[in-house]
């Protein structure tokens, strides 16, 4: 237990620290250019875990399987990341921290639409608690930065988005949680560098230097200033929270549970501000603080019901091994009657 705990201490304090990491770096390095170099790397990172639960199975990837990673690297790299990455770069890192961590609400949504999950009396709770925390935080009569918020709130619903198709394609492939998020890093890396690479031709570049807010995406740099003077910020980044901090998370889901494991994700809107505060002094609203109490409580709310609905699952599948076992007995009774001379 002692090193679940690590696991999850680890990773939260990697999640939690990610927006500052990737603000800080945000002076040397283009936004877009940031997270293709960070995918890449912690896909490296989680290579090794993933190839040995690949080995594991028995699996070797098919194209179908490289078909789903694109789907999800797309969703997930092109699409939400890139959302996230833009945020941070023109929002307060404290403000896209606790928007962000919202993805789980809209998982829960894009569950119920999608999958046709039945949204449980504790879920739908902690979801309308939850969009009260983000209507506080959002604050839609003072807005001060409201390109910033559309961009967080726009990378949550999608990366909620991006969990469910992820779920939805682990189940039908069987892949695990390290196998679907490294090979999601590397197609989505992959999908990007391409993107990258066309914003290079004369043509391209051209016509988007025309367009006053695509100007800023004209021929986007892909490694410059990745030399030795910015080795450890992309360490960091790289190694430490995109790879590392996933790693961690998923190590603690291995020995524990996905509802214990997901504490990462439910103490990071509490942490992550005070984080930016100390180390970037980043200043907090009132109703950023009140909003983030609220977000705290569906949180709690979310935790507390999957704690027990996984209570539930555990009685009912124990319940479930009882009987049959009863019943395998019942059976065998009757077979050794039926077999026995008859006087």
């Amino acid at each position: 237990m002692r090193k679940t705990l690590l696991y999850i201490a680890f990773s939260t304090l990697m999640f939690s620290s990610m927006e500052i990491a990737l603000k800080s770096a945000g002076g040397a390095f283009n936004p877009i250019q940031l997270n293709l170099i960070r995918f890449f790397i912690g896909g490296l990172v989680l290579l090794p875990i993933a190839l040995r639960a690949l080995h594991k199975q028995h699996h070797r990837l098919t194209k179908s399987d490289w078909g789903l990673f694109f789907l999800t690297g797309f969703v997930c790299v092109i699409i939400s990341m890139t959302l996230y990455q833009l945020a941070i770069s023109v929002d307060e890192a404290s403000t896209v921290a606790v928007l962000f961590s919202c993805n789980p609400v809209f998982a829960l949504i894009f569950s119920y639409l999608i999958l046709h999950e039945r949204l449980g009396r504790a879920n739908l709770i902690a979801v309308i608690v939850s969009i009260v925390g983000l209507v506080v935080i959002v604050n839609p009569a003072h807005l001060t930065n409201p390109v910033g918020l559309i961009l967080a709130i726009g990378s949550a619903l999608t990366f909620g988005l991006y969990s469910i198709v992820s779920r939805w394609g682990s189940v039908r492939h069987q892949f695990n949680g390290i196998i679907m998020t490294c090979f999601t890093f590397f197609a989505g890396a992959l999908e990007l560098l391409v993107v990258m690479l066309v914003t290079h031709i004369p043509v391209v570049a051209g016509g988007m230097r025309q367009v006053g807010w695509l100007r800023q995406f004209a021929a986007l740099p892909i490694l410059q200033n990745v030399s030795l003077q910015y080795f450890w910020i992309l360490f960091f980044i790289g190694v430490c929270v995109t790879g590392g901090g996933f790693a961690f998370y998923f190590l603690a889901m291995e020995r524990s549970d996905v509802s214990t494991a997901s504490l990462v994700f439910f103490i990071k809107p509490g942490l992550a501000p005070i984080l930016a505060a100390v180390l970037i002094h980043e200043k907090i609203l009132t109703n950023t603080i009140v909003g983030i109490v609220i977000i705290l409580i569906g949180s709690v709310i979310t935790f507390m019901g999957n704690q027990v609905k996984a209570r539930e699952s555990a009685l009912a599948e124990e319940d479930a091994r009882e009987f049959q076992e009863a019943d395998d007995a019942v059976a065998t009774k009757l077979t050794v009657h039926s077999e026995s001379p008859i006087d």
